[in-house]
């Protein structure tokens, strides 16, 4: 255990994240996301969290994870098939703890969060049940100056 570190960074969490470059992406997808299939095929780690919501992990990662500023979008959710303009209570989650640091959340198709989600340096599945409880996010600088 580390002093001030979520206990849900766990070591393998915590590699992924501080491997990460500017401009990398992970995503934190729920129980119900393709994750396996997805990670192997695109050749992406695969973190494992079955005990926690994509919620709690996200505000985890939001805690050591600098976010893109370069452009407009840091943070991306899976658009409700079918209603684009629906916020299931997952997203607006994500969206109150995005906005808390200054960050908004940008909705993508079904398909299209997939593809993102493959090109994702590390995907992080968790265990919520709830429908679209996905979330992906780019990372930041933390510059000197």
């Amino acid at each position: 255990m580390l002093k001030n570190i979520s206990p849900l960074l766990t070591p393998e969490l915590l590699f992924a994240l501080a491997s990460m470059g500017h401009g990398d992406d992970i995503a934190v997808v729920d129980a119900n996301f393709p994750a396996a299939r997805v990670a192997r095929e695109a050749g992406v780690s695969l973190i494992r969290l079955p005990g926690q919501g994509s919620g709690q992990v996200l505000q985890a990662v939001l805690s050591v994870l600098p976010l893109d500023t370069f452009d407009a979008a840091c943070a991306w959710s899976m658009q409700v098939v079918g209603d684009a303009s629906a916020v299931p209570p997952p997203v607006a989650e994500f969206r109150g703890l995005l906005e808390a640091q200054g960050h908004g959340l940008v909705s993508l198709e079904r398909f299209a969060f997939y593809a993102q989600a493959a090109r994702a340096r590390a995907l992080v599945q968790t265990g919520d049940l709830r429908k679209y409880a996905n979330v992906l996010l780019r990372k930041g600088v933390l510059a000197s100056d």
